[in-house]
């Protein structure tokens, strides 16, 4: 089994747990009567022959459903930073959006290796 499926089963096992580690930040202010539920990794394709997308683990959590509140967590694992690639998390952040109906969401990368990689993006 290798590195990448051990880290989206321990994510999917205990989301909240993993919410809480990776985004530290972000996790504290998740009420326990938030629901978190594991989205589809596969994206949508806008057409058939269109290029394919799939996320590690992203995670949708709802706050309160009769206000509609949700923030999208989008976990990634990348052993190599080099391989990385801003604008395709960028990509990945706007379609997921798209598709779960939300206006938040908090991408959050974890290397596995060191190296240098982009912090930012300023559009």
């Amino acid at each position: 089994m290798s590195h990448d499926q051990n880290f989206k089963n321990l994510i999917l096992d205990y989301p909240r747990a993993a919410l809480e580690f990776f985004a530290r930040e972000e996790a504290t202010v998740i009420p326990p009567t938030a629901r978190i539920t594991p989205m589809r990794q596969e994206q949508l394709k806008e057409r058939l022959g269109a290029r394919f997308r799939e996320l590690d683990a992203p995670l949708l959590v709802e706050f309160s459903r009769k206000k509609r509140q949700a923030v999208l967590f989008i976990l990634e694992e990348e052993t190599e930073a080099r391989y990385f690639s801003i604008h395709r998390l960028i990509h990945y952040c706007v379609d997921v959006a798209d598709l779960s109906k939300t206006n938040r969401v908090v991408p959050v990368v974890v290397f596995l290796r060191p190296g240098r990689y982009p912090l930012s993006l300023e559009l």
